[in-house]
C-alpha cells in the first residue's frame, strides 16, 4: 500500500526541481535526481565528481547530506495533502561511514513515523560499488497551509 497522498509522477519532480522561480534548485546544481518512486520509498542520485570533493579530494559530507535531505524532503511532502501542508526540514543528521571519490551516489529513504506534526525519515547512501557510505536520519516538520482572511471593512 502507497504511503503517498496521491500519485508521484516523474513529471511533478521535474516541476519541482525548476523551482517556484523557474531558476533552477539545489538539485539541479548538484545534478541530483529522483529516479524510483516506490510505494513506501523514494530513490535519488547523485554524481560524486570533483564538484562536489573536499580538499582532499573525497566527497564533501555536506553534499552527502544535500543529497539525503533532498530526497527525504520531497518524499515528506509527497505523503501529504499538499493543498492544506507542506513539510520542511527540521533536523538532519548523518555517519559519513565510507569514503568516495568517484561514480554515483544512490539514496533511498523510507519512513520511520509518519504523524500529524512531523515525520521522520531514515536515508542510506550507497556509492557505485553497493557500499554503504552514509546513513542519514532527517526529521520534517509538517505545517499547515495558511489561508488568506479578508476582513470585511
Amino acid at each position: 500500500m502507497s504511503i503517498w497522498f496521491e500519485p508521484v509522477t516523474f513529471e511533478k519532480i521535474e516541476q519541482l526541481q525548476q523551482g517556484i522561480d523557474g531558476q533552477g534548485t539545489l538539485m539541479t546544481t548538484l545534478d541530483i535526481k529522483i529516479t524510483v518512486i516506490g510505494e513506501d520509498s523514494l530513490t535519488a542520485t547523485m554524481p560524486a565528481g570533483p564538484n562536489i570533493h573536499q580538499p582532499f579530494g573525497l566527497v564533501h559530507g555536506g553534499a552527502s547530506i544535500a543529497l539525503a535531505e533532498t530526497v527525504a524532503s520531497y518524499a515528506a511532502n509527497f505523503a501529504v495533502d499538499q493543498r492544506h501542508y507542506y513539510c520542511v526540514g527540521q533536523e538532519i543528521n548523518a555517519n559519513h561511514l565510507k569514503a568516495s571519490r568517484t561514480g554515483v551516489l544512490t539514496a533511498v529513504t523510507q519512513p520511520i513515523h509518519l504523524g500529524k506534526r512531523s515525520s521522520v525519515w531514515e536515508i542510506l547512501i550507497q556509492n557505485s560499488a553497493g557500499q554503504l557510505c552514509c546513513v542519514s536520519r532527517m526529521t520534517a516538520a509538517v505545517v499547515k497551509r495558511q489561508t488568506t482572511k479578508i476582513k470585511n471593512p
